[in-house]
């Protein structure tokens, strides 16, 4: 099965009012058997004043059995690759991934699955200096229960080409760094009325070293419409340039109204950066495949002298898609 494209994007002045800009392209998705996807798209972006570097451009293989698995990623985004319409993270860098799992069924009573994965990961900028670097071997296994356990080891490689700020008063100098960790996590499984997954970590962290202890994907089921997920992480780093802790808070809430529309309610604190966010969203399917999202963001700083938080930004948004079949 395939479901290639081609795409078109335009503004009339660009936004630096040098004429107009334009996007164009193509994407296509190749699927074979049940389990081989090709993923794949080439963008060109046309604006005065960038004509060097301005194509990107991904190809990526997917290959998810139950026994085995392979990943083979490169996407690639120019310098000068400026898609005036949409949204781009970062430019000038090229991304290289491989993945690699195997996962035979167990002859234990207790145990359904081992897993064993390897994953690489380059990021390179366009002149080919190495940027970032991860490396990871793991080894988990599933219980006939739906529970999970798994161990990592990780070896992580970062440039550092500025000064980093990492929290207040700490601020990491220009450099390589090498680092390694190990985690252990325990999982939850979905069958469970309480859900989640418990994490241990620890290991060096750029010049010093890190300890992480968490609770993520909670999920606490208290009527088959209500749902509660909370989540939770301690990290206490300890570097020469000086020692900090953060705690990430998050609860969202989730009320299904029927199987198409559904109303849940994200609130995060942040201790870095002193920030409470909110955001609440309804989803509604009208119809198979089409949909409509009204979503409502909000951040506060909680070092404000009011006794309330005082307002950083607030968004209004509403979206609505159709699905038209021929």
């Amino acid at each position: 099965m395939t479901d290639p494209g081609p795409l078109f994007t335009g503004r009339s002045v660009s936004k630096d009012g040098a004429g107009s800009s334009e996007t164009y392209g193509a994407d296509g998705i190749f699927s074979f058997y049940n389990n081989l996807n090709v993923n794949t798209y080439w963008a060109k972006t046309s604006t005065p004043g960038l004509t060097g570097d301005d194509i990107s451009h991904q190809v990526e293989l997917d290959y998810n059995a139950d026994r085995y698995a392979v990943q083979a990623k490169r996407l690639v985004v120019g310098g000068d690759f400026n898609p005036e319409v949409g949204f781009l993270r970062r430019t000038d860098f090229d991304r290289r991934f491989g993945l690699f799992r195997f996962s035979p069924r167990s002859s234990l009573a207790a145990v359904r699955k081992w897993s064993y994965q390897g994953l690489v990961a380059y990021i390179l900028d366009r002149g080919g200096v190495l940027e970032t670097r991860e490396t990871q071997a793991s080894f988990g296994a599933e219980f006939e229960n739906s529970d999970r356990v798994d161990l990592a080891y990780t070896e992580n490689y970062e440039l550092l080409e500025a000064p980093f700020r990492i929290a207040s008063g700490v601020t990491i100098p220009v450099g390589g760094y090498s680092f390694r960790n190990v985690q252990a996590s325990y999982t939850l499984g979905q069958t469970r009325r309480l859900g989640g997954r418990l994490s241990v970590e620890h290991g060096s962290f750029f010049s010093g070293d890190k300890m992480t202890v968490g609770f993520s994907r909670g999920r606490l089921e208290l009527t088959p419409q209500f749902s509660l997920e909370p989540g939770v992480s301690y990290n206490r780093v300890d570097l020469p340039e000086g020692r900090f802790t953060t705690n990430l808070w998050t609860t969202r809430t989730t009320y299904m109204v029927n199987p198409l529309m559904f109303v849940s309610a994200l609130i995060q604190y942040n201790s870095s950066n002193d920030s409470v966010g909110t955001n609440v969203r309804l989803r509604w399917e009208y119809q198979p495949g089409s949909e409509l999202f009204v979503v409502y963001n909000e951040a506060r700083d909680t070092l404000a002298p009011q006794r309330f938080p005082e307002l950083e930004n607030r968004a209004f948004i509403v979206k609505i898609n159709r699905l038209f079949r021929f």
